[in-house]
């Protein structure tokens, strides 16, 4: 599944290069407690259509019948009746607030004390839009830059992500290309935690030079690749917005795969496998690759959350969380890594969910 920016973008080019009225929408500022986070986007075409979301969908209710035409052949809005023609705005773009008062906050489905205000801009140029998303396709990160006088758009290469940036004069908001994720191996763990990566964003690619477990892959949207996962590892070129996971618990595949994503900026490098095998991959490592504790701090193992998982779906589930967390910047409670959590239950060898895939 394509990233969410990115789908917005590119549904909002089509209406536009269609000859489609539309708007872009987004979240600049919020107080108290917010549906979206700053940055966030939507896009609305002059037919009612919404991609994207800047609330759970009471705000983008109220746009709609604002600026469209959706609402006007059924029951008139009190607006309608007032004489408003539901045309969408053409000129500059304009700020609206959501949530100020209680009773509007309650009307919105904002949380209590939410307030939230954007940005919308009216019919965006169908030319920059798509250099924008052909930029983004190539793995660049991107900032778009708005006159808010006139509406007019900048783009320009950038060198780290940035939060949102809006002044008198400009709104800047960086776009980065997808989160992409490479596993090394491709068994059923690998299935259920690629077919979760793709509903969030990540662009996924699957490396196992075995063939009898890449010919019964079946998770649609997935590259598939058949190098040596370490080979595969430069070619990736992970960046910050890349994380490696070795799957296979073969040291011949896994190992010199995570080694060589630990000399990269991928925001997160982890191998499967239980405490024990994971204190003996950092043993190996340190042995026989000239590693220290130091080079091996960013190698996360037991990789996860503990949820007391037991079964493959389950442990994907408890990798992914671990994985959206990082990414995220989240810091997870101590007790919630695996190896803490196994310690304080003192989980033995014979544990049943001790020795499903050799996960825990």
């Amino acid at each position: 599944m394509e990233n969410l920016d990115v789908m917005v973008l590119r549904t909002l080019q089509g209406w536009r290069a269609a000859g489609r009225r539309a708007l872009l929408a987004t979240v600049v500022r919020t107080w108290g407690s917010s549906p979206r986070p700053v940055g966030s986007i939507m896009a609305l075409c002059e037919d009612g259509a919404v991609v994207g979301s800047v609330s759970g969908g009471c705000i983008e209710d109220d746009l709609i019948d604002r600026h469209t035409r959706a609402y006007v052949q059924g029951a008139p809005s009190a607006d309608a009746t007032a004489g408003a023609d539901h045309r969408m705005p053409s000129g500059p773009p304009s700020f609206v607030k959501y949530g100020v008062s209680a009773d509007e906050a309650h009307r919105f489905g904002l949380p209590c004390g939410g307030t939230l205000e954007l940005l919308l801009e009216y019919d965006p140029d169908p030319a920059s839009l798509g250099a924008l998303i052909a930029a983004l396709d190539a793995g660049r990160l991107m900032r778009r830059s708005v006159r808010l006088a006139d509406g007019g758009v900048t783009l320009s290469l950038a060198d780290t992500p940035g939060d949102l940036v809006v002044d008198a004069v400009q709104l800047t908001n960086t776009f980065g290309p997808e989160y992409r994720m490479l596993l090394i191996g491709a068994g059923q763990l690998a299935e259920y935690l690629a077919t979760m990566a793709l509903f969030n964003g990540f662009a996924v690619t699957v490396c196992d030079p075995r063939e009898e477990y890449r010919g019964s892959w079946g998770v649609p949207g997935a590259t598939v690749l058949s190098d040596m996962p370490d080979d595969v590892v430069l070619a990736f070129k992970p960046d910050r917005r890349s994380c490696v996971v070795a799957l296979t618990h073969d040291p011949k595949l896994d190992d010199l795969a995570l080694l060589e994503a630990l000399n990269t900026d991928a925001f997160y490098v982890g191998g499967i496998g239980s405490r024990r095998n994971n204190e003996a991959r950092r043993a190996r490592m340190i042995e026989h690759f000239d590693q220290t504790p130091q080079s091996l701090a960013r190698l996360r193992g037991p990789i996860g959350i503990y949820i007391g998982s037991k079964t493959p779906p389950e442990i994907a589930v408890s990798v992914m969380a671990e994985i959206l967390a990082v990414k995220n910047g989240v810091t997870l409670p101590r007790d919630m890594a695996v190896a803490q959590a196994k310690q304080a239950r003192e989980v033995q060898p014979n544990d049943p969910g001790a020795l499903i895939c050799g996960v825990r």
